[in-house]
């Protein structure tokens, strides 16, 4: 362990000891509380900190008040062909999102596509985990969740909509290309971080209580009024994955999950795409290498920044982590020995 000013630099190994530690304190059986581990850990190194170390006390926390079961196991609920329901029985939402994923692409491997939406389930934490597991074997990923009320639909003060993130994921030569994004302009998570660390937001996030656009992180949290990316589009569109995430799993819409004092028994749809299957698939990584080729070439605004598609930047943010250590807000961690 060593310090940066503020910070701490937790080795990626430290850092899943001690989850592991924890949530086997808290009733995971080993084999579980290692897989959690790893996933928190991965979130961190791969630099999604509001989805991995920043959230662990969170989520230990709803272990202890029982809105996460960490013994419970996800079951199938109902099957049509490609399309499968299953309820989450409020465990852990990592683990039940892998499972979903993981069943999502052995339905794949049989029709060429398969879906399974999943009700009464928890937070998956960070969405990207899935797509980047799910592409690096070969598969393209979409998925999504509804979340707790948390986002005003446009014109409006009072909060509907959940900001209910959507992954898209497809296989690139031995990595991945991933789009994880919440249709918050910013997720909540990351402007907790941002107050935490007293930064300003980079663009307007949301409304400050006076109804004017702020990039101030601790105006916007107070105020309740996040931003939809692309302001009246980026709420439509959560409006859809929320009716789609209830229809399709047959659970909890985002004004039921609202009705709760937590954010618990979400629902989520994960869909896998075998695109080995398709008669295209000998000429993919060609057509991936050219549009990411014209994409690079994109002339820069001011020459110094690079132009990066989807994911690309986790890889560079990976590598560092694993190297140096994961930096880790110092009043984060000493939260995190005393769970």
């Amino acid at each position: 362990m060593a310090f940066q000013n503020d910070r701490l630099i937790i080795s990626a190994v430290d850092m899943q000891a001690e989850f592991e530690r924890i949530l086997i304190k808290h009733g995971f059986i080993a084999t579980k509380a290692k897989q959690c581990a790893a996933i928190f850990t991965a979130s961190s190194v791969d630099g999604v900190y509001t989805h991995g170390v920043n959230r662990f006390p969170t989520f230990v926390n709803y272990v202890r008040e029982g809105y996460v079961k960490a013994d419970a196991e996800p079951a199938l609920k109902n099957k049509l062909g490609a399309i499968e329901q299953w309820n989450g029985n409020l465990g852990p939402g990592i683990l039940n999102a892998i499972i979903a994923t993981e069943r999502a692409m052995q339905l794949s491997n049989e029709t060429g596509i398969g879906c399974v939406a999943l009700s009464n389930t928890n937070h998956w934490m960070r969405g990207g985990t899935y797509g980047w597991h799910a592409a690096k074997a070969g598969y393209v990923f979409i998925g999504f969740t509804n979340t707790i009320a948390n986002m005003p639909a446009w014109g409006a003060r009072d909060r509907k909509l959940g900001n209910n993130p959507l992954v898209i994921a497809l296989p690139y030569k031995d990595k991945a290309i991933v789009l994880d994004m919440a249709m918050s302009q910013y997720s909540f998570g990351a402007m907790q971080q941002a107050k935490m660390k007293n930064e300003t937001l980079a663009v307007n996030g949301g409304f400050d209580s006076h109804g004017k656009l702020s990039d101030d992180p601790a105006a916007i949290i107070e105020s309740g009024r996040l931003l939809p990316v692309g302001y009246w589009k980026g709420a439509g569109m959560a409006l859809l994955l929320d009716m789609l995430a209830a229809i399709l799993s047959g659970g909890w819409a985002t004004h039921e999950i609202s009705k709760e004092k937590v954010e618990y028994g979400l629902s989520q749809v994960f869909i896998a795409i075998d695109i080995s299957k398709l008669g295209s698939s000998s000429a993919i990584t060609q057509v991936l290498e050219d549009i990411i080729q014209d994409y690079h070439q994109s002339e820069t605004i001011d020459g110094s920044r690079k132009i990066v598609y989807p994911g690309e930047r986790v890889l560079q943010t990976r590598r560092q982590n694993l190297q140096h250590g994961i930096p880790v807000i110092k009043q984060v961690w000493e939260e995190i020995l005393s769970l």
